[in-house]
C-alpha cells in the first residue's frame, strides 16, 4: 500500500478558508508568545535561509518551523524579486509544505501567497493593538502591493480610523487600491504628506533606501515596518529607528536580516511575543516601531488553520 499523496490547496481555496485575516489572531498571538518563551514555548524555528539569485535580482527563502503546541510541521518556500520587468508577476510568491509531524509524510502543498499576506497583516494588527496611541484617528499606508490590501482589510475591520491615507511610488497603484476598497481612502502625492499627523503608519514597500523619516513622524505614533527584509535594505531612517521604542518579531532574525535594525544600530527593546505574554511592557504613550520580518511559525499556524478547515469540509 502506497502512502496517500499530498493534497494541493490553491490560492482560491486558501482564500475561501481564510477569508478574513482576523481568523488567525488567536493562533498567531499564541505562536508569538510561544516563540518568545524560548525552549519552554515549543517552537523550533531557525532564521530563514536566503539564496540570492544575482543574475535575475531575486531571492529564494526557506522557512521551516515546528510548533509543539499545535503539533504542526511546515516549510515555506518564498521567492522575492526586487526589480521586476514583468509587473504581471507578483514580487513575492510562496508555497507552504505541511507535513505529518508523527511520521514526516507530506500531507499538503498550500499556496503560500495568501497565507503570507494575511498572517503578516494579522501580526501587524496584534502589534498595533498593543502599541498604538490611545484615540488613534489617522492610518497611513506607504505602499500599494498585496500587503497594502491585506493590511487595509484587517486594520479597517479591527480599528476605527477617521481617515486612511495611502502613498505609493507609482501613483496609479495607490489610486487602484483606493478605488477597489469599500472605505474612503485619500491618495497622497508624497510620503511626507501621507505621514504628517498620522497615528499609525504601515510601510509595505520594496524600498531599499529610507522612504520614512523621523522628523515627519508625529510623537507617540506607532509604525509597522514590514518591507526591507534584507540586511542592506531600508525603509526607515536612523533618526526614526533610534528615537523610537523598537519591537521585533525575532531578535535573532532582526540582527541578521533587518537593514533598518542593523544599519541604524538601534537597540531592540522587546520581541512582540514578550509583550503578548506580559513579560515586557507595551509603552503605547511613546513613539513605537514594530519591525516585522515574518516568521516561519506564523506560516505554520496559518497553514494548519487552512488545512484543518479544508479537512473539515472534505
Amino acid at each position: 500500500m502506497g502512502s496517500t499523496p499530498p493534497v494541493f490547496i490553491g490560492a482560491e481555496e486558501v482564500e475561501k478558508h481564510l477569508h478574513r485575516a482576523s481568523l488567525l489572531l488567536p493562533a498567531l498571538e499564541a505562536a508569538l508568545a510561544n516563540f518568545s518563551a524560548g525552549a519552554a514555548g515549543g517552537v523550533v524555528q531557525p532564521v530563514r535561509t536566503v539564496v540570492p539569485v544575482h543574475r535575475h535580482g531575486g531571492f529564494l527563502g526557506v522557512m521551516p518551523a515546528y510548533s509543539a503546541t499545535d503539533d504542526a510541521l511546515t516549510t515555506k518556500l518564498v521567492t522575492f524579486y526586487e526589480h521586476k520587468k514583468d509587473s504581471s508577476v507578483p514580487s513575492h510568491q510562496a508555497t507552504v509544505l505541511l507535513f505529518d509531524p508523527r511520521n514526516g509524510s507530506l500531507k499538503a502543498v498550500l499556496d503560500g501567497s495568501v497565507i503570507t499576506a494575511k498572517r503578516t497583516a494579522a501580526v501587524s494588527a496584534i502589534a498595533t493593538k498593543l502599541l498604538m496611541p490611545a484615540f488613534a484617528e489617522v492610518l497611513c499606508i506607504l505602499g500599494a502591493g498585496v500587503q497594502a490590501y491585506s493590511h487595509y482589510d484587517i486594520f479597517t475591520e479591527l480599528f476605527t480610523f477617521k481617515e486612511v491615507r495611502i502613498w505609493n511610488r507609482t501613483k496609479e497603484k495607490a489610486v487602484k487600491l483606493a478605488n477597489s476598497v469599500n472605505g474612503l481612502v485619500q491618495v497622497c502625492s508624497s510620503a511626507q504628506e501621507a505621514v504628517t499627523g498620522a497615528d499609525v503608519i504601515i510601510t509595505v514597500t520594496m524600498a531599499t533606501t529610507p522612504i520614512l523619516f523621523g522628523d515627519w513622524v508625529k510623537p507617540g505614533a506607532h509604525i509597522n515596518a514590514v518591507g526591507a527584509s534584507r540586511p542592506d535594505w531600508r525603509e526607515l531612517d536612523d533618526e526614526l529607528v533610534k528615537n523610537s521604542v523598537l519591537f521585533v518579531d525575532s531578535r535573532e532574525a532582526a540582527l541578521m536580516e533587518s537593514g533598518d535594525v542593523i544599519l541604524s544600530g538601534a537597540e531592540i527593546f522587546a520581541e512582540l511575543g514578550e509583550v503578548v505574554k506580559g513579560t515586557k511592557p507595551a509603552l503605547p504613550e511613546k513613539t513605537t516601531v514594530f519591525k516585522s520580518l515574518g516568521m516561519a511559525v506564523e506560516d505554520t499556524v496559518a497553514a494548519k488553520f487552512v488545512y484543518d478547515s479544508w479537512s473539515a469540509g472534505n
